[in-house]
């Protein structure tokens, strides 16, 4: 079983009911192509099926998470991050954040100078698949084993 989810909402902020935002907001992701990385627990999983038409999500790697921390992680005033800041929330590097993260010891809400998630663009060279079905469907949305490729293309 996995110990962390990397999640990215792929659809947008309109038609969607009260009950999926309401979850999707507890995932923190708020928008289009944001992506964060989750523990893996019963009620996260839960969560995660209920709102599978909206997101995508696989099991977490190292190389992903320390790509997107190192690229993509932000802090207040949408700066970089620094290894100052991480040495503030107990943290000596990156890798052991990606490390812990990668474990599902600790999400990215619990790491103060953090925000809570990672803004992406759309894909280089577009979707691959159809963006309104399920991975099973033929689609990328759901649980997707091809979703590590299509984040790296995201980055």
């Amino acid at each position: 079983m996995a110990k962390a989810y990397l999640v990215v909402r792929m659809s947008g902020q309109i038609n969607v009911p009260h009950w999926a935002k309401t979850t999707l907001q507890l995932l923190k992701l708020d928008k289009k192509f944001r992506a964060t990385i989750i523990p893996a627990k019963d009620n996260t999983l839960g969560m995660l099926d209920k709102v599978k038409h909206y997101v995508s999500y696989q099991e977490a790697n190292l190389d992903i998470t320390k790509e997107l921390l190192n690229k993509k992680g932000r802090k207040e005033g949408y700066k970089k991050i620094t290894n100052a800041d991480l040495e503030k929330s107990g943290f000596k590097t990156i890798d052991d954040l990606a490390a812990s993260l990668n474990e599902g010891k600790i999400s990215l809400n619990k790491v103060k100078p953090l925000k809570p998630w990672f803004a992406l663009a759309p894909p280089r060279s577009g979707f691959k698949r159809s963006t309104r079905k399920t991975y099973g469907e033929g689609g990328i949305l759901g649980k997707n084993k091809d979703l590590i490729e299509l984040v790296k293309r995201m980055i």
